[in-house]
């Protein structure tokens, strides 16, 4: 509950900052100036609040992956399934986006989609679904009792809606991206709502201060 209202908050502030940057209190009569970029240049800080947690989960190749990156790369983690038309057709593009803008810099990064739905993001349909999107892309499952402890070390919650004659399940989920370093460690969220750029510029910032 405690992360809920974090995000809430979080939410509200973005909501609120974004409106004043767009809107301010500046003089409608005078001469335009063009728009700052976002300062996004500052020292990183940790999440008030602890999020996150060791996971054992088998990904879409069949192979055992914990929450450690076997690459030594920073991580984009999701939690979703590859079908959903709701935010993840939003979330999993920008993670991709963001994931290719980064590579052409010489930051790596990997992109995890967690499943909500084992049943519907099996081995043989979540690989091709996700490779649409960027070869880069890994999904994971398990067994239910391990599904349910990286829910619970990630505080996710989840509630199928109806079922869609098209995509299936639908479900109502958590919809942050979380950014973690090589070890797994939780470092931010993301709202899947950011522009791909600032995402970048974001995770740019932690992936360069891991490196200080």
């Amino acid at each position: 509950m405690r992360l809920r209202a974090l995000l809430a908050g979080l939410a509200l502030s973005l909501a609120a900052s974004t409106a004043a940057f767009a809107h301010g209190d500046e003089d409608h009569d005078a001469p335009q100036q063009p728009a700052k970029p976002l300062d996004l240049s500052g020292a990183v800080t940790p999440l008030p609040w602890d999020v996150g947690g060791p996971f054992t989960l088998t990904d879409h190749t069949g192979a055992t992956r914990s929450e450690v990156d076997p690459e030594g790369r920073h991580q984009l983690l999701f939690f979703g399934y590859a079908a959903c038309p709701g935010i993840c057709s939003a979330a999993l593009p920008l993670m991709a986006e963001t994931t290719a803008t980064l590579a052409q810099n010489g930051t790596e990064v990997t992109p995890i989609l967690l499943t909500i739905d084992p049943k519907l993001d099996t081995l043989e349909t979540m690989g091709p679904a996700l490779a649409e999107l960027s070869p880069s892309f890994v999904g994971l499952t398990g067994e239910p009792e391990a599904l349910e402890k990286a829910y619970s070390a990630y505080q996710i919650s989840f509630e199928q809606l109806f079922v869609d004659p098209e995509y299936g399940p639908i479900y109502s989920h958590g919809a942050h991206i979380f950014l973690l370093d090589p070890k797994g460690k939780v470092l931010t969220l993301l709202p899947p709502v950011l522009p791909a750029d600032q995402v970048v510029a974001i995770v740019k910032r932690y992936t360069d201060a891991n490196l200080k």
